[in-house]
């Protein structure tokens, strides 16, 4: 195909992906009202033990109805994920190999139900976590703006989604021949002390616990790869590499690797350049192996 063809069938691809978009958003729409309901879950109970009843606070004229645009739309993208992904798929599947394919497959189903794991996750901390921020009734009167919670909790489920993809990406990785396993088992600590601080970064909620939880599932999820990562190396037989089984801490001896010895060169016209006369007087020269390296030197 030209490269004309390529953006003609890129914008025949996008055209049909945004049409499945548009109706997914009508979907989503007239399930936005269920959904914030579902969100609400966590705040109300413990807003209902503690105020005896669960109310929001509207403070713009508009929020609600755009609030019901924005997490329909988010659904839409959910509903219609299939769709719109194999849009995206077919465009880019023809210049893939068969074994990239096979991979791209394995790897696009293990991302979707991660993603939904760090989203529930997200969800179940989260909502344990307002336990621990929201005061006693005795103590302060609490109102909460509902576009205000909604963002924040919906942001925690982002979050925690795409940080359960950071595994599957050192898998890939590995897959692709730019990582090894004991590569990823080397970096263990580094990448654990990296998971803590993304996770102290990026959760909404000051408590130690939800910082805890999004580091701990991510630290077992990167063990989980570098087992995987492990095994295909042993399936591909990465294991020996060049420098034979010598670890990265390890100091090995250069004499495992000198240069084998190389044969002379064949003599020309009854001379041998490599055995040129030795002088009477000269000293016998050390015995050494002999590379292309010295015989050039030896002639210069």
């Amino acid at each position: 195909m030209t490269l004309m063809e390529h953006l003609r069938e890129l914008r025949s691809r996008l055209f049909k992906a945004s049409l499945g978009l548009v109706l997914g958003f009508g979907i989503g729409y007239w399930l936005s009202k269920p959904a914030i309901n579902i969100v609400k879950d966590p705040v109300c109970k413990v807003m209902e033990p503690r105020f005896g009843e669960c109310k929001f606070v509207q403070l713009g004229v508009a929020d609600v109805f755009l609030l019901q645009l924005k997490v329909g739309l988010w659904l839409g993208l959910l509903i219609t994920a299939p769709w719109w992904m194999y849009q995206l798929w077919a465009f880019i599947a023809p210049g893939l190999h068969r074994n990239e394919r096979k991979y791209a497959y394995i790897f696009i189903s293990i991302a979707a139900p991660l993603f939904a794991l760090g989203a529930y996750l997200a969800w179940f901390a989260l909502g344990h976590g307002l336990e621990y921020l929201l005061p006693d009734k005795d103590f302060i009167e609490t109102s909460l703006d509902i576009t205000r919670y909604v963002d924040f909790i919906t942001t925690g489920m982002l979050v925690f989604g795409v940080a359960f993809e950071f595994p599957l990406i050192a898998m890939m990785l590995n897959f692709a021949g730019v990582l090894s396993g004991r590569k990823l088992l080397g970096w263990w600590r580094t990448v654990v002390f990296i998971f803590f601080a993304f996770a102290a970064v990026a959760t909404p909620t000051p408590d130690p616990f939800t910082m805890t939880g999004l580091a701990l599932a991510m630290s077992l999820l990167y063990f989980g790869a570098v087992a995987v990562a492990l095994i295909n190396d042993r399936r591909k037989g990465r294991n020996q590499s060049i420098y034979g089984d010598v670890s990265d801490d390890e100091i090995s001896s250069l004499d495992d690797y000198a240069p084998e010895p190389v044969a002379a060169a064949t003599s020309v016209g009854g001379y041998d350049p490599v055995e040129a006369p030795t002088p009477v007087d000269a000293p016998t020269p050390v015995e050494r192996p002999r590379s292309l390296d010295s015989r050039y030197d030896d002639i210069t």
